[in-house]
């Protein structure tokens, strides 16, 4: 999910989920399918779990820790939901490893398109959608410091 000089939550033969859910053709299953994998991504160590990292405005706990070394962007995400600890799996492994500017270069992640914001209350889609804006606020402060280093 992260930068794996730093956790090994995922092995090399181990599709990436946006493969997994481009092949299945409900947005129900879809999302089934991702709550099924993030109850097998490892917990956030407690040392993450502080409230400097905690998604503001959500009312179960949603842990967000972004991090950027080796010219690139990594990101962890656990919550005691596990709809949103797999939403925001999601989000993190699928911008972890990339540069600011591809983050910004590239569009949102497919949430809709998927259809994973659907089956979602209100205040769910609105806290999964505010952890995808601060990846990309997080992405255009690495690039503005990464454009001020050159």
């Amino acid at each position: 999910m992260v930068n794996p000089e730093s956790s090994s939550s995922s092995t090399v033969t181990e599709p990436a989920p946006i493969e997994v859910l481009a092949d299945l053709k409900d947005s129900q299953a879809r999302l089934g399918w991702l709550v099924d994998w993030a109850r097998r991504l490892p917990p956030l160590p407690d040392s993450w779990r502080r409230d400097e990292f905690r998604v503001s405005g959500c009312l179960v706990r949603l842990w967000w820790v972004p991090e950027f070394h080796s010219s690139r962007c990594w990101f962890r995400a656990d919550s005691d939901a596990v709809s949103l600890k797999a939403l925001a799996g999601f989000l993190a492994t699928h911008y972890s490893g990339k540069t600011a500017a591809e983050i910004l270069s590239g569009g949102r992640a497919p949430l809709d398109r998927l259809g994973l914001l659907r089956h979602l209350a209100d205040n769910r889609r609105a806290t999964v959608l505010r952890v995808e804006e601060q990846i990309h606020e997080f992405a255009r402060t690495h690039e503005v410091d990464a454009l001020s280093r050159s």
